[in-house]
Parts: C-alpha cells; structure tokens; sequence
C-alpha cells in the first residue's frame, strides 16, 4: 500500500472520492447542455464560472464536512480550509468550463488527496459519458460504458510515431507557445482543446504527450496521480514535481518524456 498507508484508511479514501465524483456527476449534469450563463473571472481573458461549477463544489465540500472533517480541502472556486489530519482534498469541480459551456463532452471533474509529498490518489471523471479514470493506493482502473479495465500507458516510441494534446494557443505566452511548437512539429498528430479528458487518455494507452501552461494544483493533481499509477511521467517543464501547476509536461513513459522534455529546453 502507498507509503505503508493502512489498507482501511486507503480504501475509505477512495471510498470518499467515489462518492465525491457521485455527486459532482449528478450536480453537473443538472446544467449541461441548458442555456446556461458566466460569469468571467479575469478581466484580460475569458476565464467562466457557472453556477454548475460552485454547486458541484458545495456539493463534495458537503461530503468531506461528513465523512473527512479532519483533511484540508482546497478546491478552485471557495479555497483553502486548513485541515489536521495531513491529507488535503484537491478539487476542480469543473475541469473545461469553456467545454462544458459549448456543450463538449471533454470536460471533466478532478479529484485528488495528497499528503506532504503530493496527490497518492486521484479521479478523473467525466459525468456525461459515464468514464471514471482512477488511480493510486495501488489501483489503475477505468469504469465506462465498456465496462471495466487496467489503466496502461502506451509503450515507448518516437516522438514521430507520437500523438500530443495540448490546450495551446488558448493558454500559454509567447515563449512557452514556441517551445511547445518544437515538439509538435516532430509529432506525429497534435490535438487541441480537450482539457483534461486529454490526461486520462494517455492513462488508457491512446495518445503519448500533453503539454501545458498556466495550470493550477488542482488542474493537475487528480491526473498525475491516474498517469503515474498506469505507468507514464508528469513533470514540469524543467523534469522536477508538477503537483503545484505551472508548466506541465504528460508523457506515457519515460522515453518519450525525455525525448519532449529536450525539446521544450533546446
């Protein structure tokens, strides 16, 4: 068991975050797919909130007051509540709001818990295709409309035999937009504009690289913890720990790791 965590501690929580991602699911797809409207953010940028997103919050903050009262939380839209225990909550109850807001069914909820190290366990879910990637506390699984499989990264390949997904150029400067190009344009296919649905696939074995900017802890824990229990690396841009945002870079293995990591550093 991770870090020697005891096996019922480990089970309750990912017991928890099931039932987390329950209840996000439900909230969610009360208004997907509904004229819904936004609020903005940022003043420079289109950055939306719908009241999905801070219901869908409320909703598993609801469930940890319940059942982990002692763990932090820090969650994207009502922030940090400090906790004892030495576990927190990472939590992006909307992961794509711009999707969700166009009807695309490529957004998704994020869950994770970390302790001082980072997240040892997260989710990855998408309510309205009915996909869960989970990973962790020694489980790599997928659950689906297909049913139920072992997360596997992909085996290793040239970045010219490679597929890359990416939310560039909606997120990004100039200078890391250029880095970026420089592994697309030995890529094999590059994809654009699936937020975090783009993680879990290099979980289940389709595609080989995302590379990010501009993220926040709760962008990435919940999918570091999925790709590293199915066997791929997450690291920023410079090969140290990403689990607070920043630059990312998602591979399915090490090789191609290394291979992209170069890249964004040439």
């Amino acid at each position: 068991m991770e870090g020697g965590m005891d096996k019922a501690l480990a089970d309750d929580l990912m017991s928890v975050a099931d039932a987390l991602a329950d209840a996000a699911r439900e909230a969610t797809l009360l208004h997907f797919r509904t004229d819904l409207t936004a609020d903005n953010k940022e003043a420079d940028r289109f950055d939306p909130v719908t009241v999905a997103d801070r219901l869908s919050e409320t909703r598993m903050r609801e469930i940890l007051a319940a059942r982990r009262p002692h763990d932090g939380i820090l969650g994207e839209e009502f922030g940090t509540t400090e906790g004892t225990s030495g576990l927190t909550w990472v939590l992006d109850p909307i992961d794509g709001t711009r999707s969700y807001l166009s009807g695309t069914p490529t957004w998704g909820v994020l869950i994770a818990v970390m302790d001082a190290t980072g997240p040892i366990y997260g989710l990855i879910d998408q309510p309205y295709i009915g996909e869960r990637f989970m990973g962790g506390l020694g489980r790599a699984e997928l659950t689906g409309p297909l049913g139920r499989r072992v997360l596997k990264t992909r085996t290793a390949r040239p970045l010219s035999d490679a597929i890359l997904f990416t939310t560039f150029p909606e997120v990004g400067t100039l200078a890391e937009r250029a880095a970026f190009d420089r592994v697309k344009a030995g890529a094999k296919l590059t994809r654009y504009g699936t937020d975090c649905y783009a993680y879990g696939l290099i979980a289940a074995g389709q595609i080989d690289l995302v590379i990010e900017a501009g993220l926040q802890a709760y962008d990435v824990q919940g999918p570091i913890a999925v790709i590293e229990a199915a066997g791929g690396v997450v690291t920023n841009w410079e090969g140290g720990k990403a689990h607070m945002g920043g630059r990312v870079l998602a591979a399915a293995n090490p090789t191609i790791h290394a291979e992209a990591l170069a890249l964004l550093n040439a």
